[in-house]
């Protein structure tokens, strides 16, 4: 894609996240709409996975750590064909397998997540069987600010290091605030990336809202040959929608209708303005 196809497709799945949150009156909106420019890249550009390839030893790996946030990997998934988009209507409605935490029940997810700080370990077991089969797929993980204090992250981070896992790939959606308030009030996490590469890892910095910068940093790991690779992006809450944007009540909230329609308009008028452009 380009980068304008790429870009119109992350308002296209910004309005989907809305939709479905709101028909299901549930939802974490604020950190969808902070992650899915990241999934948004590594579904069309990066992961070698598709819904022909999802059983095969070779497929790349993708573990959403922060499995709250979960509307956007459904978004992603559904758009790539892993299951008809409709099923979406019956988002965390009784008897539908369509919840609020990844599960394996859906077609395209790896692992069940949602309880923080176990995607991260999984994905390096994950990597660390890549290794000792033989096999040359990737492993991509994405981990909140929010969860990273949860000891079992610190454990994984160590281990990675040692068994040079350059495999895997950690994004850290870095938007700064969790659901009790800012990260760096409940549990400060910086210098996050200096304490990575104390541990052994290779660390990147992007704007992960700007399409061509994650692009290339997906491209270009490992950054450093027997060392696994984290890439801090740098979001903001809410991304896309003004009234959203950094405001930690979106971290759960689910807009009215009015709400839903404003925010609509918003996304709408950002999509013809990058058509026309």
């Amino acid at each position: 894609m380009t980068e304008k196809e790429l870009a119109i497709k992350s308002i296209e799945y910004r309005r989907k996240i809305l939709t479905y949150i709101s028909g299901a009156n549930a939802g974490h909106t604020g950190g969808s709409l902070s992650c899915i420019d990241i999934l948004n890249v590594l579904y069309n550009e990066i992961l070698n996975v598709c819904p022909e390839s999802f059983s095969s030893p070779e497929r790349d790996r993708y573990i959403q750590s922060k499995g709250h946030s979960v509307e956007a990997l459904y978004v992603v998934l559904a758009d790539k064909g892993f299951f008809p988009e409709s099923d979406l209507n019956t988002l965390c409605k009784y008897t539908s397998h369509y919840i609020g935490h990844p599960t394996r029940k859906i077609n395209g997810i790896e692992q069940n997540t949602g309880a923080l700080g176990h995607g991260l370990p999984m994905s390096v077991g994950t990597a660390l069987a890549a290794k000792m089969d033989g096999h040359n797929y990737r492993v991509f993980t994405l981990l909140g600010d929010g969860e990273l204090p949860e000891g079992s992250n610190w454990e994984a981070i160590l281990l990675a290091a040692h068994y040079k896992l350059d495999n895997l790939c950690a994004v850290l959606d870095y938007n700064s605030l969790q659901i009790t308030g800012p990260t760096a009030e409940v549990c400060n996490i910086d210098p996050v990336d200096q304490k990575f590469e104390s541990f052994g890892w290779a660390v990147r910095h992007v704007d992960g809202h700007n399409l061509k910068q994650l692009k290339e940093a997906f491209e270009e790991m490992p950054y450093t040959r027997g060392k696994p690779s984290l890439i801090i992006a740098h979001t903001i809450k809410g991304k896309g929608v003004s009234y959203m944007e950094n405001e930690i009540k979106w971290h759960h909230g689910v807009p009215n209708k009015q709400q839903f329609t404003l925010a609509m308009e918003e996304l709408n008028n950002a999509y013809t303005a990058l058509q026309l452009g």
